[in-house]
């Protein structure tokens, strides 16, 4: 029983700026890795950034200098600041968290949200 539920996502001008948090909740005992990944009509879902429970980070080079992903443990949240956006950024962004339940606590298992669409338009 937990669920990441994203929000932020819409419609901005190339150059903009967009911020997307994934908030999670249930019945959460520790969770590790988070990240955000994306998907464009005809292309395969691929991966954006990850954040660790500790704080280092990996980013796609495409988007490298441009985009920062961020974390607050203390709100079970993940965030992705989005800037100088390009219209090839234009997608479905899903979060994804590494999850250890409390019924099941040795094992953590990935989750993910519903997606938020992105669309950098003039």
């Amino acid at each position: 029983q937990v669920q990441l539920v994203e929000s932020g996502g819409g419609l901005v001008q190339p150059g903009g700026s967009l911020r997307l948090s994934c908030a999670a909740s249930g019945s959460i005992f520790s969770i590790y890795t988070m990240g955000w990944y994306r998907q464009a009509p005809g292309k395969q879902r691929e991966l954006v950034a990850t954040i660790t429970s500790i704080g280092s980070t990996n980013y796609a080079d495409s988007v490298k200098g441009r985009f920062t992903i961020s974390r607050d443990n203390a709100k079970n949240t993940v965030h992705l600041q989005m800037n100088s956006l390009k219209p090839e950024d234009t997608a479905v962004y899903y979060c994804n968290a590494h999850i250890a339940s409390l019924r099941s606590r040795t094992t953590a298992y990935p989750y993910w949200g519903q997606g938020t669409q992105v669309t950098v338009s003039s």
